[in-house]
């Protein structure tokens, strides 16, 4: 059996691909940039370029695959690569080369809260994808809501500044309550879904132990650091006013200055459930102290 894994050098696709290895399975592993998958190559993935806007690299990446994940994503692009031409045209077009070429099944990571009403253009992209795939010619279909990955929420949007400048810029308060996993966990949830026989599962919500404000992430950072805190505040109506100017130029800027404007009750980034994930899949989901704690410590060591 043959695994394509899309966006393989990403915050997911990484840990994936590692995985997949670990247990003899061929894979291919697809990205942007192939240059920056050289430690996936080492491990023996075939690793290629692919590009969710360019159809025939599709194609390639498709070509004798036998179950896939697409593991990509544009929230933060511009211009080529901006969310609309990857998360939907590109995600469309991708689902269309994968039914031409036999796929048997496609796993494709969605978004906790993924709906039509969303206030956020990117989580109705994520959900409009997950209709078109209940649509689609693929034999099987696999889904992961997976909540904010602890990579990018809470390092490197968050902690990494304070590592490295002293201090965090908030846009508004920081208040709201979110849930966080690390992208790690939910490969481990991902191979399940790729290698099981039959898939354990259509649709799974998936998330971690603890949920935390931007705020108090900030702070954990600074006591496990041991570095003052420093908090920057971004009034919501200025950065709503950013996002607006931004929009034609960079509507990923523009994305993320409207999603932390809006008001912390807008939509909810809870999750309740991690103890059954745990049970079901026999892991130990990332804890938010310790995610932090190997940060701080990797920090410490550069």
């Amino acid at each position: 059996m043959k695994i394509l894994v899309l966006g393989a050098t990403g915050a997911l696709g990484r840990p994936l691909v590692k995985a997949l290895r670990a247990q003899g399975v061929d894979v291919r592993a697809a990205c942007r940039h192939p240059e920056a998958g050289a430690d996936l190559a080492a491990l023996g993935a075939d690793v290629m370029a692919a590009d969710l806007t360019d159809r025939a690299s599709l194609q390639r990446a498709c070509a004798g695959v036998d179950r896939l994940t697409m593991a990509a994503h544009g929230m933060l692009g511009r211009g080529r690569w901006r969310s609309d031409a990857v998360d939907d045209a590109g995600v469309r077009t991708l689902i269309e080369v994968a039914c031409d070429a036999g796929v048997q099944r496609l796993v494709y990571c969605s978004a906790l809260g993924a709906a039509a009403d969303h206030p956020v253009d990117f989580f109705r992209t994520k959900y409009a994808i997950e209709q078109a795939l209940a649509a689609s010619r693929l034999p099987q279909v696999v889904v992961l809501r997976p909540s904010a990955f602890m990579e990018h929420h809470v390092h490197g949007f968050n902690g990494l500044s304070l590592l490295s400048k002293g201090k965090v810029d908030l846009i508004g308060p920081g208040s709201k309550t979110r849930n966080f996993v690390a992208a790690s966990d939910v490969a481990q949830i991902a191979l399940h879904a790729l290698l099981d026989d039959p898939a354990p599962f259509a649709r799974l919500d998936i998330g971690g132990p603890d949920h935390a404000s931007n705020a108090e992430v900030a702070a954990l950072y600074s006591r496990l650091a041991g570095v003052p805190l420093k908090l920057n505040h971004l009034p919501r109506g200025a950065a709503r006013i950013i996002a607006v100017l931004a929009r034609p130029f960079n509507p990923g800027l523009a994305r993320i200055m409207g999603l932390f404007a809006l008001p912390d009750d807008a939509f909810s980034e809870r999750f309740v459930g991690a103890a059954e994930l745990e049970a079901r899949f026999g892991l130990r989901l990332t804890r938010l102290d310790e995610f932090v704690r190997a940060q701080v410590q990797a920090w410490r060591a550069a």
